[in-house]
């Protein structure tokens, strides 16, 4: 008689026969986006097989980036110093194809990185605002002039006199291609110093930013990232109230809409602002520790020391005539401003729920920036003409090969930094039991 084999726990699956390379844990079934990517455990694998996404990235294709959970999620603080550098390559340059090209490289990886979160939909109306800001710079070369001398006049405005003492300054008069060509070269500079911005906080969440900031900055650092939430998440309302309004039938457009919209709209900002304070008095928030009047006044001294070596030495490495003094001034005002950081956070009391790591990926992300800075500011004093074409007289701009090839550098983020995970449709999801 052949023996029968005891029943399998409950919960378990049951073996394959001998040499069929299963195992109890092969039984299980894979839910979600990473089903077909599980792969069945062998003999000696502990733990594998699970169905998780991370072991068959981690295994698998361990060229992928992995999925982003809460241990291995991005730096925030990688995000904004991958962001300004990519906006301190533009500020170095007016070439529109250059700075094109920046804001592809920006909204590639925006596109490729971002979570489903309010606060990672913030990338549209940045892209928005440098529109405008492009326009505005436009209307305000056409009514006030420009000192760009031009031949190409397109129209004649007609011409406000003013007062003697605002002589050099003119409303109206003659607009010409050069003059506006110019505004559009700065405007489009100054659009995509506001875009890689919204870039970073579109990418970097605003709540795992606040954690990094150090102690001494915490109450500036939660007045900043409350002011930077409200915005999203009003729109996040406004979109909600118009969808359910379309959904009952009722217009969406028009002022007596807008009026029953913005009701409920300043209403939900009202009660998440009484949240917010509730939350933050019940976490013992604005405490602050004793420390000796010493401490204090050479914690200020060391800030203010480091603000104005900043300034300074910023001021200089614009200037022509300060390159040789610009470098060890910005150097010993960051020095100093860190140094008071670090002693005015002995008077804030707090603690850190799981820091955030700053891993290889951190690394290579804000590397990538600071790349695309670099070689971009090495390029102006190379290459001058190619990062700012001139309008006098009035050519197409060409595209500098190496610089161009410099910026694709930022596009590293979107093949190295940690895949968002998916949203949970109600398709893949579990019905409760």
């Amino acid at each position: 008689m052949t023996p029968v084999p005891p029943n399998p726990p409950h919960g378990t699956a049951p073996a394959g026969p001998p040499g069929d390379g299963t195992s109890p844990q092969a039984g299980r079934t894979a839910h979600g986006p990473a089903a077909e990517d599980a792969t069945p455990a062998g003999p000696g694998s502990a733990g594998a097989g699970r169905g998780s996404r991370g072991t068959s990235y981690e295994k698998g294709r361990p060229w992928r980036a992995p999925e982003a959970r809460r241990g291995n999620a991005l730096h925030a603080g990688a995000w904004w110093l991958w962001a300004l550098g990519l906006a301190t390559a533009a500020s170095r340059t007016t070439n529109p194809l250059l700075l094109g090209l920046i804001i592809g490289v920006a909204g590639y990886v925006v596109a490729a990185r971002r979570t489903e979160a309010p606060w990672a939909r913030s990338y549209g109306a940045f892209v928005r605002l440098g529109l405008f800001v492009i326009g505005l710079r436009l209307l305000f070369s056409a009514l006030l002039g420009s000192p760009v001398p031009g031949a190409h006049t397109l129209l004649t405005l007609p011409e406000l006199p003013l007062p003697a003492w605002a002589q050099g300054i003119r409303f109206g008069g003659r607009v010409t291609a050069e003059q506006l060509v110019f505004a559009l070269y700065d405007g489009a500079k100054l659009a995509t110093l506001l875009i890689c911005v919204g870039a970073a906080n579109a990418l970097a969440s605003p709540a795992r930013l606040l954690k990094s900031l150090p102690a001494a900055l915490y109450e500036a650092g939660v007045a900043v990232i409350v002011a930077m939430t409200f915005a999203p998440n009003m729109v996040a309302d406004v979109a909600r109230l118009r969808t359910a309004r379309r959904l009952r039938g009722r217009p969406t457009g028009g002022v007596r809409a807008v009026l029953q919209i913005g009701l409920p709209v300043l209403e939900g900002a009202l009660e998440r602002s009484v949240a917010v304070a509730a939350s933050m008095d019940a976490r013992g928030y604005g405490r602050t520790a004793q420390v000796p009047p010493a401490v204090r006044h050479t914690t200020n001294a060391l800030v203010l020391g480091g603000l104005l070596g900043l300034c300074a030495g910023t001021y200089a490495l614009l200037a022509a005539e300060g390159a040789g003094y610009g470098l060890p001034l910005l150097g010993l005002g960051l020095v100093l401003a860190l140094a008071g950081l670090r002693l005015g956070g002995r008077r804030s009391i707090r603690t850190r729920y799981r820091p955030d790591r700053w891993g290889a990926r951190a690394w290579l992300v804000a590397g990538s920036g600071a790349a695309v800075a670099a070689l971009l500011v090495h390029a102006g004093s190379v290459d001058p003409e190619g990062l700012r074409p001139g309008v006098v007289p009035l050519v197409a701009p060409g595209l500098p090969l190496w610089p161009a090839a410099a910026v694709l550098l930022g596009l590293l983020p979107a093949f190295v930094a940690p895949v968002p995970a998916p949203s949970p449709s109600p398709s893949s999801e579990e019905p409760s039991r």
